[in-house]
């Protein structure tokens, strides 16, 4: 069974590149040029990977990849002609696994796609892990639903806000260090700047008052908890 591709991008010459390329390589591409009709049929079905243009007409592919990850977790590349810092880092904190900056090869884009479904593989969802509720004090992280709360509140988190969670509630006390967060959240393959932790802690810490996310200063972070995990 050949893998799915969706590919939103507004410029019909690289659409045709990219599906010529990607169709050669076995996959299946299914081409949009515009957020609003890839959010409909998002909501019917989902593919095996996203490819998401950041300037589209109308809604944006930050506000996309936002929405495809309430309600999915497969792979998406940004792809954009901004190449600030602060662009990328806003993409990967939305949701997205990989950015890449116009212009670009299709033989690098088709590189990324492949190591980005060789991780997927090499990383399935254990059974245990789809159940498992993780309680911590007030904070309460549900791997199953994707769900946090806190204090007893429901609280509204990215993809990579809850990935980081997810981690510190896991091992409650332990100092991570930031490049270790950055291998954990984002993956092997991102080489931004480890900012991208600062901001990510910062954000929850806005969100969560009072969450015992610890500075271990030189170091990282670590979530400081005192009683027993459930």
């Amino acid at each position: 069974m050949h893998q799915k591709i969706y590919m939103v991008e507004d410029d019909p010459n690289i659409r045709d590149i990219v599906n010529a390329y990607l169709k050669k390589e076995g996959y299946q591409v299914t081409l949009m040029e515009t957020a609003e009709d890839a959010w409909e049929l998002a909501t019917t079905g989902q593919p095996d990977m996203w490819i998401l243009d950041i300037m589209l007409p109308g809604m944006d592919g930050y506000e996309l990849c936002k929405k495809i990850r309430q309600i999915s977790e497969v792979p998406i590349i940004i792809i954009s002609a901004k190449d600030e810092e602060v662009d990328k880092i806003l993409g990967l904190e939305l949701g997205s696994d990989d950015y890449l900056t116009k212009p670009f090869s299709p033989r690098e884009l088709v590189a990324r796609i492949k190591r980005l479904f060789k991780r997927a593989e090499s990383h399935p969802v254990k059974k245990s892990d789809q159940t498992s509720v993780i309680e911590l004090g007030g904070l309460e992280v549900d791997k199953a639903a994707r769900i946090v709360k806190w204090q007893q509140q429901e609280i509204d988190v990215t993809s990579k806000e809850f990935e980081m969670l997810e981690i510190f509630a896991k091992q409650p006390n332990r100092a991570f260090s930031r490049e270790e967060l950055l291998t954990l959240v984002w993956g092997n393959d991102y080489f931004g700047s480890d900012r991208a932790v600062d901001d990510l802690v910062k954000r929850l810490r806005k969100k969560m008052a009072n969450l015992p996310i610890e500075t271990v200063w030189g170091h990282g972070y670590r979530l400081e908890y005192d009683g027993e995990q459930t």
